[in-house]
C-alpha cells in the first residue's frame, strides 16, 4: 500500500501583494496625473472631438442595437 504525501502549503492563502506604482498613490493623485494626459492630448491635437453631427450618428446607431433586442454595449 502507497502512502500519500499531502502538501499542506498549497492550502495557505496566498501572500496579499502589495500595491506598487499607480495604484498605490492616494485616488486624488491619480485623477491629477491622469488628467494631465488628457489636457496633453488636447493641447497637442492628438484628442478626438465629437462633432455634434458624429455624436448624433453615435446616438442613433445605440438606439438601433437596443432596439434591435441586441445585448447593450457596456458603459465606460
Amino acid at each position: 500500500m502507497e502512502q500519500t504525501v499531502h502538501d499542506t502549503d498549497s492550502l495557505k492563502p496566498a501572500p496579499k501583494k502589495s500595491l506598487r506604482g499607480f495604484a498605490a498613490m492616494d485616488p486624488q493623485r491619480q485623477r491629477e496625473i491622469a488628467s494631465l494626459g488628457g489636457r496633453a492630448a488636447h493641447q497637442s491635437g492628438h484628442a478626438h472631438e465629437f462633432t455634434s453631427e458624429e455624436a448624433r450618428a453615435a446616438g442613433k446607431k445605440r438606439h438601433a442595437r437596443a432596439s434591435s433586442g441586441a445585448s447593450e454595449a457596456p458603459r465606460a
